[in-house]
C-alpha cells in the first residue's frame, strides 16, 4: 500500500507554527557544551538553528562546536564569536540580534533541554499573544530529579501567584521570546556594565513595560546544573539580591516582587546539603564481589 501522505490540514498546521532558534551564550564552557548540544539536536520537531555564541573563551568551547559541526552536519549548528566585549547581556544580545527564528530560544551552556523543549515551544506560541515564554527545570546533579522538577514547577507558580500575577518572570536558563518582541525591546535592555542585576528579570521588565505577554509553561523544561550550591554563602547573597538591583533600576516597588528573593534564599542550606550528599555517593566507587 501507499505511504499515507499528510492531510492539507496537518501541512498547513506544520507551516503555521513558528521556527524556533535557539540561542546559547557560552564563555569557557568546555565541561558541558556538548551534553547541551547534544540535547539541542535531538528533538522530537528540530530547531530552526541552533547558535552558540562564543564570548572570547580560553578554552575549548569553540573547538568542541566545531567537531560537532562535522559530527552533526545535518544538524542546523551554528557558531558565532562575539570578542567585542567580554559579558553575558552583550553576548547574548549578539545571538538574540543574529538569530533568523520567529521565536527565540535562549538557555545556557549547561542547560539539557527536555526531548520536546522546541515542540513546546512552538506549541506555546500559537497563541499569537503570547510574546515570550518560560517554564520549569530540573537539575540534573541533584538527588531525586523528578521530585526537585515538580518543587521547582510549584515554586515558580507559586512567585507567580504571590506577585498577583502582574509580573511573568523570565528564567534564563529556559526562555523563548518572539523576534518581534526582541525588536521592541532590545534598545532600552540594561546593559549592566557594573553586573549587578539579573539579565533575565531585566528582559522580563522590558516586556512588561511593552505590555507584551509573557507566559508560564509548565510542559516546557530544561535541566540545568545546580552548580550555583557551591557558592559560598556571601556569594550566593549577592546573586540573589541582583533581583533588589534589578527592580530599582526599574523603579519597581512592588513588595510582592521580593517573593523570589525569599524563596531563593530559604533554600539555600537544604539544597547545599543535598546536593554535597549526592556529590559524595555519586564519587564513590561501585563494590565487587563484596569487597
Amino acid at each position: 500500500m501507499p505511504a499515507q501522505q499528510p492531510s492539507g490540514d496537518a501541512l498547513n498546521d506544520a507551516a503555521n507554527l513558528p521556527r524556533v532558534s535557539i540561542v546559547i551564550p557560552a564563555y569557557n564552557e568546555e565541561g558541558v557544551i556538548r551534553q547541551c548540544l547534544i540535547a539541542a539536536i535531538y528533538q522530537s520537531v528540530p530547531a530552526h538553528e541552533i547558535v552558540v555564541v562564543d564570548n572570547l573563551s580560553k578554552d575549548r568551547t569553540a573547538d568542541i562546536v566545531r567537531q560537532m559541526q562535522l559530527e552533526y552536519p545535518e544538524s542546523p549548528l551554528v557558531l558565532l564569536s562575539q570578542d567585542q566585549q567580554q559579558g553575558l547581556i552583550p553576548t547574548r544580545n549578539f545571538g538574540l540580534d543574529n538569530a533568523t527564528g520567529d521565536v527565540l530560544g535562549r538557555i545556557d551552556a549547561d542547560s539539557v533541554v527536555e526531548p520536546d523543549w522546541v515542540e513546546q515551544v512552538q506549541r506555546a506560541f500559537v497563541d499569537q499573544s503570547v510574546q515570550a515564554a518560560t517554564g520549569p527545570v530540573v537539575y540534573y546533579d541533584m538527588p531525586m530529579r523528578r521530585f526537585g522538577l515538580k518543587a521547582d514547577d510549584k515554586m515558580r507558580q507559586l512567585m507567580l501567584k504571590l506577585a498577583k500575577h502582574q509580573y511573568h518572570f523570565l528564567f534564563g536558563s529556559n526562555m523563548a521570546l518572539r523576534s518581534s518582541a526582541w525588536d521592541a525591546i532590545r534598545a532600552e535592555t540594561c546593559l549592566d556594565e557594573k553586573d549587578e542585576m539579573h539579565e533575565d528579570i531585566d528582559l522580563s521588565l522590558h516586556l512588561a513595560e511593552h505590555d507584551l505577554k509573557i507566559q508560564y509553561c509548565p510542559q516546557m523544561v530544561s535541566g540545568m546544573s545546580a552548580r550555583r550550591l557551591e557558592d559560598s554563602p556571601r556569594d550566593y547573597r549577592y546573586y540573589v539580591t541582583r533581583f533588589d538591583r534589578t527592580y530599582k533600576a526599574h523603579n519597581v516597588k512592588k513588595m510582592a516582587l521580593k517573593a523570589p528573593m525569599v524563596v531563593f534564599f530559604s533554600v539555600y542550606f537544604p539544597a547545599k546539603l543535598l546536593r554535597a550528599i549526592h556529590t559524595v555517593n555519586t564519587a564513590q566507587p561501585v563494590r565487587r564481589g563484596g569487597q
